[in-house]
């Protein structure tokens, strides 16, 4: 996906849990945070206390929207999917996408992955990997524009 393209429809889910959201309920509110993690992907459960302090410091200011991919057939189980990110703290919304829908309208290959849109839907920033949240933190904060040191 290339930077300034639009946010894809958030289509496709084999489920949703926390709640349902789809594109129209996040543009021109405020931007948008939306990660790709993975049940099996240790970088992901290291970084979800970051994206949890996001979610929670950013509350007013950011939508956070969680996207589990799976990445083998062990990763489709819709129970495991629950019991890691109530073990992890993921109370924003989780697209479930066991048929890679979303993964495709985004052309995404990775977990941890992250994709900041800005209030319009258009996309500001893109990572991948577990390190970075500095990188990660400096970009939503351009789009939030806020000044950082």
């Amino acid at each position: 996906m290339r930077l300034r393209s639009d946010m894809p429809e958030l289509s496709g889910a084999t489920e949703w849990i926390n709640g349902e959201v789809s594109k129209s309920d996040l543009i021109g509110d405020k931007p948008t945070l939306i990660h790709f993690w993975s049940v099996s992907c240790g970088l992901c459960k290291e970084a979800m206390p970051n994206i949890n302090q996001f979610r929670d410091d950013y509350k007013d200011e950011l939508n956070v929207i969680a996207v589990h991919m799976p990445r083998s057939e062990k990763d489709l189980d819709l129970n495991q999917i629950k019991e890691v990110a109530a073990e992890h703290d993921i109370k924003q919304p989780i697209f479930v996408d066991n048929d890679h829908a979303l993964t495709d309208a985004f052309e995404n290959e990775y977990v941890p992955a992250y994709y900041v849109f800005d209030a319009e839907g258009k996309l500001r920033h893109y990572q991948a990997g577990g390190d970075g949240m500095k990188m990660l933190t400096k970009r939503v904060n351009r789009v939030l524009g806020k000044e950082t040191k």
